[in-house]
């Protein structure tokens, strides 16, 4: 088996264009794998990113809730049921929705979302929350986020250099704005469904949305008492609170909203569909390659047969080609790669980054990739005749 190694090689490397534009194939196959996945798990990080960064244990929704974007508010009452469970620590009510936020330079409206509660105590995990977030019991008083896109205008740099800034926000159904003043800034980010967000009190919230009923919320926030089991309480509540609402895990949280995104949204089924199909493309373009190199050297082969070489061990020749193929396209496809997920965050705000699953899935799926082309490749190995040859 060692002994084949270096023929593997020297039949790849003879021609070299031919090897460096193989490569080259291979490469490009790696990065358009690596840029599918990395917006796919972008989508499900971004979609996610205020699942992980509330608190508490256990969170209420309405029994039709689709996703964090879509408004399905329930009876504000129906949260304040849990406390009758001794279980329960304490709760808080969460709003969400969009407004429409001015550009306070170019005069332009673009939608925000709005995500309001009761500034008593903090129930986002930042840090610059938990330390600043009573300036929000300062009516008007809003957070914005620096990680929102460009769209909304300079406002983190004008407050971080003090300068003046009115801003004005619109709901959805007013005509008329409604003034506020950034007390403070957070990263969160935007996702394929938000474009900015801002923190704001429960008041400050139905001061913007005058429309809007304060006794209906989106999100219900459970706190458990210290060594309390979730799983525990979820199935005492689940079975004892009415099925207009339903209680959820953090995790079952984030994973309802990534199945949203992937099964009940076009987005998702494309994403899904192109890494196939760039795995697709992988094979054919790598079957080219190794197709054409048998081709070349077939006499070579041949020879090798009618010496009393058998097809195993040509065929160990084959693959062993398409590992040293795959594993070489690899390595600039993921420099590249690399260069790309930031050129994409930063235009984009979306949290496209590198990591080593990323990476094993990519190299696990180019080798598998070239093993499969190598696989079809053989066929006319398999069926060569020395005797035809000479």
């Amino acid at each position: 088996m060692i002994l084949n190694i270096p023929l593997a090689w020297l039949q790849l490397a003879k021609q070299k264009v031919r090897f460096f534009v193989a490569l080259a194939g291979i490469a490009f196959v790696a990065v358009l794998m690596f840029m599918q996945i990395g917006f796919q798990d972008a989508l499900y990080a971004s979609a996610t990113q205020v699942h992980k960064n509330l608190k508490g244990e256990l969170f209420l929704i309405s029994a039709q809730y689709k996703s964090l974007t879509s408004n399905q508010s329930f009876s504000r009452s129906r949260l304040y049921q849990t406390l009758g469970f001794s279980d329960i620590e304490s709760v808080e009510p969460l709003y969400v929705q969009f407004a429409k936020l001015k550009n306070p330079i170019s005069g332009r409206k673009y939608p925000i979302y709005v995500l309001g509660f009761d500034p008593v105590k903090p129930i986002f995990k930042s840090p610059e929350l938990q330390e600043d977030f009573k300036l929000l019991q300062i009516p008007d008083q809003v957070f914005f986020d620096r990680a929102s896109r460009p769209e909304f205008g300079p406002i983190a740099e004008y407050y971080q250099e003090n300068k003046p800034m009115s801003l004005e926000i619109f709901s959805y159904l007013g005509l008329v704005g409604y003034k506020i003043k950034i007390c403070g800034l957070f990263s969160l980010g935007p996702s394929f469904g938000v474009d900015g967000n801002l923190i704001v009190s429960s008041s400050t919230f139905m001061r913007i949305f005058q429309e809007r009923d304060a006794n209906k919320i989106d999100i219900g926030l459970i706190h458990l008492k210290p060594g309390t089991n979730p799983k525990q309480v979820l199935a005492n509540l689940s079975a004892k609170l009415p099925k207009d609402i339903v209680v959820m895990t953090r995790q079952e949280f984030i994973n309802f909203e990534k199945d949203y995104w992937t099964l009940r949204t076009p987005i998702g089924f494309v994403f899904n569909l192109m890494v196939f199909m760039g795995f697709v493309v992988g094979v054919i373009v790598v079957y080219q390659i190794l197709y054409s190199n048998i081709s070349t050297h077939f006499v070579e082969f041949a020879t090798l047969k009618a010496m009393g070489f058998r097809n195993k061990y040509l065929l160990v020749l084959v693959f062993q080609q398409a590992l040293i193929l795959a594993i070489l396209g690899y390595i600039p496809g993921f420099a590249i790669s690399l260069g790309l997920y930031d050129l994409a965050k930063s235009a984009t705000k979306l949290p496209i980054t590198m990591d080593i699953e990323k990476a094993l899935i990519v190299l696990t799926s180019a080798i598998l990739m070239c093993l499969t082309s190598g696989f079809f490749s053989t066929n006319k190995l398999r069926k060569v005749d020395p005797a035809d040859i000479f």
